[in-house]
């Protein structure tokens, strides 16, 4: 399901921005833009996702800015060193008399570091989860907007199948009388005298026509099917994969009536089913 959610939280002078937006997938995919100092936290952000979405890919943007006092800085000597001796070899290699100055050493990034503590990375995290809880508190409700509108579509979709289950059933009890007489016509052609019809033969016959030709316990299942489909609708819990698995049920209902139809009508209403199921399955890949 689509979505977007945005936040700010301020906190021990830290600021953290976060912008979250979600497009339709089966699975759950979290693409995070992270800050360096945040690296190594993925899994715990993650983990954060999880227990708001469950499916969707979700693509997420955090920037962080801190005050004087939530960034002291610290000098790495290691660094500091080993590129004054490596720019000293190049002055030398290429025989310039200018000395090795502190402006060039500051051009190094890694002379000058953030100098993280176990506290101040707690601190950071924490702002940075409460930011995100709220992002997703808010892409969650755009979601559920568009979830209500899905199921309203969902559920008119059923309520047409259903409507059609009850066509295709009235249509399979008038053609069981309508193949009764049409097997007895075939049978007198056959016989030039309608005494040596074996009726018994024939009551068999019908017996096993009127099974093959019977789909009430199909219409039924998939009755049944539809209304856990209903009712999951109206939980308002994640049952995306769960209407997947009703869908497939559904289908597996309809190629039966399908192979049983042999009445061109009837075989029109399963083909209408189907399609209807078809647009129904795309629409639940959407669903969380």
């Amino acid at each position: 399901m689509t979505g977007f959610g945005r936040a700010e939280v301020t906190m021990n002078g830290i600021l953290c921005a976060v912008e979250v937006r979600s497009v339709n997938s089966r699975f759950l995919e979290v693409v995070a833009r992270l800050p360096r100092t945040l690296t190594h936290r993925e899994t715990d952000l993650k983990e954060l996702v999880r227990t708001h979405v469950s499916r969707g890919k979700i693509s997420m943007s955090i920037a962080i800015e801190k005050g004087q006092n939530g960034l002291p800085l610290s000098i790495n000597t290691a660094a500091a060193k080993s590129y004054y001796k490596l720019l000293n070899q190049l002055r030398k290699a290429v025989n310039i008399r200018e000395q090795v100055k502190l402006e060039h050493l500051l051009k190094f990034s890694e002379v000058l570091e953030a100098a993280e503590t176990s506290e101040s990375d707690e601190q950071e995290w924490g702002v940075v989860r409460s930011a995100v809880q709220k992002a997703l508190e808010a892409l969650n409700q755009m979601r559920a907007q568009e979830g209500r509108e899905l199921a309203k579509d969902l559920t008119a979709r059923v309520e047409w199948m259903e409507k059609t289950l009850a066509e295709i059933e009235e249509s399979s009890r008038k053609k069981i009388p309508e193949e009764r007489k049409r097997l007895e016509e075939r049978l007198r052609l056959l016989a030039s005298d309608k005494a040596i019809i074996d009726q018994n033969r024939l009551e068999l016959e019908m017996i096993l026509l009127a099974d093959k030709l019977d789909v009430t316990e199909e219409c039924v299942r998939y009755r049944s099917h539809n209304k856990f489909f209903l009712e999951a609708l109206a939980k308002g819990e994640p049952a995306g994969r769960t209407l997947s698995f009703l869908v497939q049920e559904m289908n597996r209902e309809a190629n039966t009536i399908g192979s049983k139809a042999n009445d061109a009508e009837v075989s029109h209403l399963v083909v209408r089913l189907k399609e209807e199921l078809e647009k129904i399955r795309e629409q639940v890949q959407n669903i969380e």
